[in-house]
């Protein structure tokens, strides 16, 4: 055999392989690399690798798996954007709560200047009273 015969066998050879999605076939290559992503937490790109997969391999061996690990990913995606909104609703209610406990300072500090006056209007009362009962001994 000569030697270009030889190196038109291996190129045959490696470019079969190379081609092929080799060692994995073309579901587990897939697979794979949802799991990367998945590992990766990656999840939008995962969640969209294993959508992928079953779409294009739904009878797979590993369809079950993949499907499971899709829906556990998709449950992560949608607590993630749950938890976002949360938060976000938490922001705009940590301004409300700043803006109600200012008021409520705000309000305090009026309520202690209405008890100072109270007081003040108490002692100008019992003044009056005072000076009231003077003037009617004076007149008896």
């Amino acid at each position: 055999m000569s030697l270009f015969m030889v190196m038109a066998t291996l190129a045959v050879v490696v470019g079969g392989c190379a081609s092929a999605d080799w060692p994995f076939n073309g579901s587990a290559s897939l697979l794979a690399r949802a799991d990367r992503l998945a590992d990766r937490q990656q999840y939008e790109p995962a969640l969209r690798t294993y959508d992928e997969f079953l779409a294009r391999y739904p009878t797979d061996s590993a369809a079950p798996r993949a499907q499971k690990s899709r829906d556990t990913i998709a449950s992560i995606v949608t607590a993630r954007v749950e938890l976002a909104r949360l938060r976000s609703e938490l922001g705009a209610r940590d301004g409300e709560l700043a803006r109600l406990r200012s008021e409520l300072a705000a309000r305090d500090g009026e309520l202690a200047r209405l008890r100072q006056e109270t007081e003040r209007l108490r002692a100008d009362l019992e003044k009056l009273k005072e000076v009231d009962l003077n003037l009617e001994r004076k007149k008896r």
